[in-house]
């Protein structure tokens, strides 16, 4: 099964192709740009190159797994609706993961729980707790670095190299969501074709946009 990996929910641009035979996760080719600027501009590029890094075209894809975030509302929406509008035009399933479960997915295993955590600007974080075996056991949610209230040591994501002393943890790889991290949360529901759930944005932080208030009266009545 080949599948295409889309994530746009961090500064990083990524997508591969990723093909996916049992329980062996390969990736087959990828293109990442960090950026947090150009999500919109690479994304469909990055997925033609990393298919042709892997020497298929897009018609050989079997299915794209796409990061719902939570991540930035603009960077977000980019890689979602590019994985969306490839799904319908392929006529191929779109699967929606959480990019903190595909940075989970890729820790080395270990004995300790731990925390990932990525940067949602406004000097707050992303962030959500797993146990051991990289089953999360908590969040997501965004917060202030200093507010996150855990005891575990170890964190993942590139928020933990940024608020690392605010929120005394020790940073561990990966920075950012792998293709093949994205595929290995979607693994199960890719093998047994099951049908993907909606493909729904994790934002996490209420609009900025309000409606606007009665207008004021400029005349007396």
């Amino acid at each position: 099964m080949l599948v295409l990996a889309i994530d746009t929910s961090t500064p990083a641009v990524t997508a591969g192709v990723v093909a996916l035979d049992g329980g062996l996760v390969e990736t087959r080719g990828e293109r990442v740009t960090v950026d947090p600027r150009a999500h919109g501009e690479l994304i469909t590029p990055h997925a033609l190159a990393a298919a042709e890094a892997a020497g298929v075209t897009l018609k050989d894809l079997d299915a794209i797994v796409a990061g719902v975030g939570p991540g930035p509302f603009t960077g977000l929406r980019a890689g979602m609706a590019t994985a969306a509008a490839l799904g319908h035009a392929l006529g191929i399933p779109v699967y929606p993961v959480c990019s903190l479960d595909a940075l989970a997915a890729d820790v080395p295993p270990g004995d300790n729980a731990f925390l990932v955590l990525t940067d949602a600007r406004r000097r707050e974080v992303y962030w959500a707790a797993y146990d051991a075996a990289g089953q999360r056991t908590d969040g997501p949610h965004v917060q202030r670095p200093a507010d996150v209230e855990s005891d575990l040591e170890v964190a993942a994501g590139d928020g933990a190299l940024l608020y690392a002393d605010a929120l005394g943890v020790r940073p561990v790889e990966p920075r950012f969501p792998s293709p093949a991290g994205l595929v290995k949360v979607a693994q199960a529901a890719l093998l047994a074709k099951e049908p993907p759930g909606p493909l729904t944005p994790l934002y996490l932080r209420r609009p900025d946009a309000a409606e606007p208030a009665a207008p004021k009266r400029v005349t007396a009545p």
